[in-house]
């Protein structure tokens, strides 16, 4: 082992405890959760693939897990509002569990995952994030389907 390699070791362990995402390009700060009906807002679809992150796409950012451990990882989130700098996305799974689940709609297949897979979108945890901690736009969803993510946040959580 090379000189210093263990303390490197010890610093990227308290680097993911700490919730910070190390990538070639610096840190980036994590996604914050909120429950979704605390962070009601007016929802309205306006993509706009120029590089900046808009409601009605999907984009990518480090989302810590709800045990709060430090841990998460880097997955796509679907904007649904912005107030200035700063986006509210909604959390994205391809975990065919969550079809039965009421906290998530399906949303089909996209652009935002290689695989092909079936998609469901979190309802219940809006994640805030800054629009330069995404790492990338993955996707646009189209109008229907986020139609469908906005009635149920409109009717379930009180969002306009």
């Amino acid at each position: 082992m090379l000189p210093g390699m263990a303390n490197w070791g010890n610093v990227l362990r308290q680097a993911v405890r700490a919730g910070l995402d190390l990538v070639a390009s610096g840190r980036r700060t994590p996604a914050r959760p909120v429950p979704t009906a605390d962070r009601a807002d007016r929802i309205v679809y306006a993509p706009d693939p120029d590089g900046a992150a808009d409601p009605g796409e999907i984009v990518w950012a480090w989302v810590p897990y709800e045990e709060g451990d430090g841990r998460g990882k880097d997955r796509p989130l679907l904007v649904v509002g912005r107030r200035g700098g700063e986006l509210a996305g909604l959390m994205l799974s391809s975990r065919h569990d969550r079809a039965d689940d009421p906290d998530w709609v399906g949303i089909g297949t996209g652009g935002w995952d290689r695989q092909g897979r079936a998609s469901y979108v979190r309802l219940d945890r809006v994640l805030e994030v800054g629009e330069h901690d995404i790492r990338r736009e993955g996707a646009v969803l189209d109008r229907a389907r986020f139609d469908s993510v906005a009635t149920a946040l409109r009717t379930r959580y009180g969002w306009r």
